[in-house]
């Protein structure tokens, strides 16, 4: 299911960015409703697909395969310039995409342990002389 939520929010991470190419600059209200509205529940999204996967890998592949979906969209229907060097980066983003699904992402959520130890850690006030101490 986390897979499924990462991939919504790739979906209305790029909708949301093609409707912020549109509003013209927040001149125009439903594109600039639509980019609002796309960019929280992406958001959403992406924090529950967090629950399974790694932030390091669920970060890097909505913002990976986002803008490589940008760069081709914006190739295709806003006649945006595209170089070779724009291909091989796309090329290379995509390669990263899937080093890290073969690397494996997922963790299971588990609660932290506590010990009264670390609850004495944590209740103890810190002073100047321990913070000049862990500079």
């Amino acid at each position: 299911m986390s897979w499924l939520y990462l991939i919504g929010a790739i979906t209305l991470e790029i909708i949301g960015t093609i409707s912020m190419k549109m509003s013209n600059g927040f001149t125009r209200p439903v594109p600039s409703i639509l980019m609002i509205v796309c960019y929280l529940l992406a958001f959403t999204s992406l924090n529950f697909s967090l629950k399974q996967i790694n932030v390091s890998v669920a970060y890097a592949i909505w913002s990976g395969v986002g803008t490589a979906a940008i760069a081709v969209i914006g190739y295709y229907f806003f006649s945006e310039s595209m170089s070779w060097i724009k291909v091989v980066s796309i090329l290379l983003i995509i390669l990263g995409v899937i080093g890290l699904n073969l690397q494996g992402g997922s963790h299971e959520s588990r609660p932290a342990e506590v010990t009264p130890q670390s609850i004495d850690t944590a209740a103890s006030p810190v002073t100047a002389e321990d913070a000049s101490t862990t500079i």
